[in-house]
């Protein structure tokens, strides 16, 4: 049986999305066993990001500054904000390479059986940045589940009063899907395909 420090460990590492008791297991005895090539420089790692990670103040993406590197790159259209769920997401929409735009995280959905209300989420913040920032679309790449598109008619009950361009992402996401799952050739599809709503 493990050690008391090894068992912590597993507990731990179980505690991450989609591993279990056993794959814990697995992971932290091969990190025992590749101690000098792979343990300690996960530690070493998972220090820097720890001591360094900042939420951009802007978009609300995770970076090692803020604004963040893409809420600062002069490359990017300012004119486009994609609106996403999590920083997950963000990061999906980053693997494409395809969207040229930058972003803005809710941090969540509405949802009334875990009593997510508008004020839990980063609607304000993005309705201070179509005001200020001259953006012409918003693109609202939320979940296909009820939640996202409750919250999907809620923003754009929000944003009539602007004159923009809001458009959802169409075909290839299919009804209950996250964009952390997708592939990037349903992303970039879902993203070229997309509607106004």
């Amino acid at each position: 049986m493990a050690g008391t420090d090894i068992e912590k460990l597993i507990k731990l590492v179980s505690k991450l999305p989609a591993l279990g008791t056993r794959s814990a297991r697995r992971i932290v005895l091969q990190l025992i066993k590749k101690k000098e090539s792979l343990f300690l420089p996960l530690i070493d790692a998972m220090q820097n990001v720890a001591d360094n990670i900042k939420v951009c103040n802007i978009c609300g993406n995770f970076d090692t500054s803020s604004p963040c590197s893409i809420c600062q790159s002069e490359t990017r259209d300012s004119t486009t904000i994609c609106v996403v769920q999590d920083v997950a997401d963000l990061w999906a929409m980053e693997r494409v390479s395809f969207f040229k735009g930058k972003y803005h995280v809710l941090g969540g959905v509405l949802s009334a059986l875990d009593g997510v209300v508008p004020e839990d989420l980063n609607i304000d913040s993005l309705i201070r940045r179509i005001s200020s920032e001259g953006v012409k679309e918003v693109i609202l790449a939320l979940p296909a589940t009820v939640d996202g598109q409750i919250t999907s008619h809620y923003l754009v009950s929000r944003l009539k009063e602007y004159n923009l361009k809001v458009t959802t992402l169409a075909q290839g996401i299919p009804m209950g899907a996250e964009l952390d799952y997708m592939d990037e050739g349903t992303i970039q599809l879902a993203l070229n395909s997309r509607k106004t709503m």
